[in-house]
């Protein structure tokens, strides 16, 4: 057994109080297929890949799933999209990626009621992913996926990737990929509207020892490279929240990036049963005395606010 499918036992609260099955499932209805129509819009066809947009002023965590996505269809496709810096550079076919009020192409479109700005303007986590004829000049067809928000968008990108067949535990549990040569998005604005559970995430219980050795001979310990995995199968599974590691591990302490990472990807970080205000349990020392708030506030309140 791989290693790395230790982790469906590791966290033992996977996705705990659940995704809908109507709201950011999993398995929504299939809107890529493998059949060309003059209706679809071929993201990958008899040889040739639609480009990327994506307004570079949109948030860093976005621009990062692009860059999964593009590796995503890679893996599919065996061919690497180009990702353009202009939407004048593109030709007949483009995906178009942005954030309602972070992308100024979306919000344009969204000006023009190409985009129906109703369906995103101040939703929670939502999007839309739509084929818009002639949207420019000189495009056909663009593929748009618009965001509500920064996890919106993120949740359109992974969508997406896995609609043409990127398994979000493709990592975890080596969910092997599937080759296509042909790739094309069923007309329609597809969404998964907004998730009927706010908060939705898993907490990495009991990890010591197996994934506690494992974390340390692939990364050096619980990391920022080992979140960035643990982040991106939260996102890819439309979740947003995570209690880390907390066997002797300090999140925010053992590695500065964890935290920064956490915030660019959109991750809502808690902390465990015994682990108030973000504080690790692991912390807490000797020197600070008893946790006793009857004799010892003075110190804990102290140590509570050295968070902020």
């Amino acid at each position: 057994m791989c290693l790395k499918i230790k982790i469906s036992y590791i966290i033992t609260l996977l996705f705990l109080i659940g995704l809908s099955t109507k709201s950011h499932a999993i398995n929504p209805e299939k809107y890529v297929v493998n059949q060309f129509s003059v209706e679809n819009f071929p993201l990958v066809s008899k040889g040739k890949i639609a480009s990327i947009f994506v307004d570079d002023k949109d948030y860093t965590g976005v621009l990062k799933v692009v860059g999964h996505l593009e590796n995503d269809i890679f893996k599919v496709s065996d061919l690497h999209p180009k990702r353009i810096k202009k939407i004048a550079g593109a030709e007949d076919f483009v995906v178009i990626i942005g954030t309602l009020g972070k992308s100024k192409i979306i919000d344009q479109l969204a000006k023009q009621g190409k985009i129906d700005v109703h369906q995103l303007q101040g939703k929670w986590e939502k999007f839309t992913t739509q084929i818009i004829e002639n949207p420019f000049k000189g495009i056909k067809k663009a593929l748009v996926i618009a965001g509500s928000d920064k996890r919106g968008t993120i949740y359109g990108i992974y969508d997406l990737s896995n609609q043409i067949g990127i398994s979000p535990w493709y990592f975890w549990a080596d969910v092997p990929v599937k080759k296509q040569s042909e790739l094309h998005v069923l007309p329609g604005v597809h969404t998964q509207g907004e998730p009927k559970v706010k908060y939705r995430g898993i907490f990495i219980n009991d990890e010591a020892p197996a994934l506690t050795g494992w974390a340390f001979e692939k990364y050096g310990g619980f990391n920022s490279k080992f979140y960035d995995t643990v982040f991106e199968l939260i996102l890819r599974m439309k979740g947003n929240y995570l209690w880390p590691a907390m066997w002797g591990r300090m999140f925010y302490v053992e590695d500065p990036q964890n935290a920064f990472l956490a915030d660019e990807y959109g991750i809502v970080m808690g902390t465990s049963h015994h682990e108030p205000l973000t504080r690790a349990h692991a912390e807490w020392g000797k020197s600070n005395g008893k946790w006793d708030f009857n004799t010892n506030s003075e110190a804990l309140i102290q140590f509570l606010e050295g968070r902020n």
